[in-house]
């Protein structure tokens, strides 16, 4: 008795099926991509020039099935007394695929930052992304990517240690982080991700030695540059009151308001040979960077504020430009009034005919060296607080900290405030060295000393002399 035969198409599939997977044929999951995460425009320069990676994948899969399949169908019905019919069924399939596939690609390398505010804000966060975009140019074959505008009005969920985990799952194997208060998150992240590397700028983990050994710390020792900005504001000043624009208080922006003083008492009393009780300086504390309305202080009141006041000159500490804005309206309103912005190199241009100058960041040198490094494998923890270049501390190329002078400084000034660099430069003048104190009369220098790295980035007061409060 025999079955008749009618499927043999499934064995066809069944076969063409084991063919497919004996070719290694998982299709590939799609790539996904977080929204969160951006990817910096192309870098245009490059110094060096990297070859091709080639990889040739060859996959020879031979299958050859044979399948012979005899079924004997017998049915047997009542209305039918005998019936007999008997199918052979007979497949044979022969199947070889050759596959030969040539891939040329270059890897990337990967770097990446978080930003606490805006890659464009004029200030310190577009240094930073400006400074990480040099590393571009200068690493062929590398890949910059960021998140900015990590912060509680902007991403009010978002953690640190979060947005580093988006920009790994991109790829990267280097982060930096750029804000003072993002030491916590950095550590986290670190410890969560040993073989990927980080430098926490502005901040002391290593110093303090808490930080786990795949983190740096970097930050350029801008109180040179705010010396800078306090003389140029006490040479050009009418009226012998500067106001300081702060963001929030903190070691470091407590000792970078000292050093604006610092800078402008030296030029007010011994460069133009006024009395010390003739100069007002008075600084105002927003309570963050920038301004977070509802959070902070609107810097625009408070800079309204100062010029009320009769301050005609403006200080910033913060990272958007309110200062020299605010300065701007007021001159043409009928007032003379003169800021001096910080963190980005451009700033004046927001306002030539009232800056006086800027103090900046240029992070790209420092950046370039320690992630170049990273990528040979020679990556060591460190704490870097780092001077300008003294032989030329505009230099784009080896200068973190520089001071870019303004329209406004008028020419005999200039020439002044070049004698005041010129004595920084060669130690023959040292605004560290004592007698100093503190607000509450407390010594921060004795007399006869100097103050050593640690006393200055402690500092836990303003100095004597300095308007406005030291702890929040």
């Amino acid at each position: 008795m025999t079955r008749v035969f009618k499927h043999w198409p499934a064995l066809l599939i069944v076969a063409l099926g084991t063919l497919l997977a004996a070719c290694g044929g998982t299709p590939a999951r799609p790539p996904t991509t977080a929204p969160v995460v951006s990817t910096a425009p192309a870098a245009t320069k490059a110094t060096e020039s990297t070859p091709a990676a080639t990889a040739v994948l060859t996959s020879t899969a031979v299958l050859t099935p044979t399948a012979a399949a005899t079924v004997v169908l017998v049915p047997t019905s009542v209305l039918t007394p005998t019936a007999v019919l008997t199918t052979t069924a007979t497949l044979t399939t022969t199947a070889t695929l050759t596959t030969t596939a040539t891939l040329t690609t270059t890897a990337a390398y990967v770097f990446g930052m978080v930003l606490v505010g805006p890659i464009n804000d004029g200030g310190w966060s577009q240094a930073q992304y400006e400074g990480m975009k040099y590393v571009e140019a200068h690493i062929p074959g590398s890949k910059f990517i960021y998140i900015d505008k990590v912060n509680p009005a902007d991403r009010p969920n978002t953690k640190v240690e979060q947005a580093v985990d988006e920009l790994i799952t991109q790829g990267a194997k280097f982060v930096v982080t750029n804000s003072a208060e993002f030491g916590d998150g950095t550590s986290i992240a670190a410890k969560a991700n040993p073989n990927v590397y980080f430098v926490h700028a502005s901040g002391d983990a290593v110093l303090a030695g808490k930080a786990p050994a795949n983190v740096s710390n970097i930050m350029g020792r801008m109180e040179y540059g705010k010396m800078m900005a306090g003389c140029a504001a006490a040479l050009q000043t009418s009226t012998g009151k500067i106001s300081y624009l702060g963001p929030l208080i903190d070691p470091e922006t407590r000792r970078l308001v000292n050093a604006a003083y610092l800078g402008a008492k030296h030029c007010w009393t011994e460069v133009l040979g006024k009395p010390a009780d003739k100069l007002s300086f008075k600084v105002t504390w927003i309570g963050n960077w920038f301004n977070i309305p509802g959070v902070t202080l609107d810097p625009t009141i408070v800079a309204n504020d100062f010029i009320n006041g009769g301050s005609d000159v403006i200080l910033s500490g913060i990272d958007t430009t309110e200062a020299i804005v605010e300065a701007s309206k007021a001159t043409k309103a009928g007032k003379k009034i003169y800021a001096i912005p910080y963190d980005f190199k451009s700033a004046c241009e927001q306002a030539p005919e009232v800056c006086l100058g800027v103090p900046y960041f240029n992070w790209g040198p420092t950046y370039l060296k320690v992630i170049a490094d990273a990528k040979a494998g020679t990556f060591t923890q460190s704490w870097n607080w780092i001077a300008p270049d003294w032989t030329n501390i505009n230099n784009p190329d080896t200068s973190i900290v520089g001071f870019e002078k303004g329209a406004a400084l008028s020419t005999e000034n200039q020439a002044k405030l070049d004698d005041f660099i010129k004595k920084l430069a060669d130690g023959s003048l040292n605004l560290y060295a004592g007698p100093l104190s503190y607000q509450d009369g407390t010594p921060f220098v004795a007399a006869g000393a100097t103050a050593d790295d640690k006393t200055i980035w402690y500092t836990t007061q303003l100095l004597k002399g300095v308007e406005g409060q030291s702890a929040p």
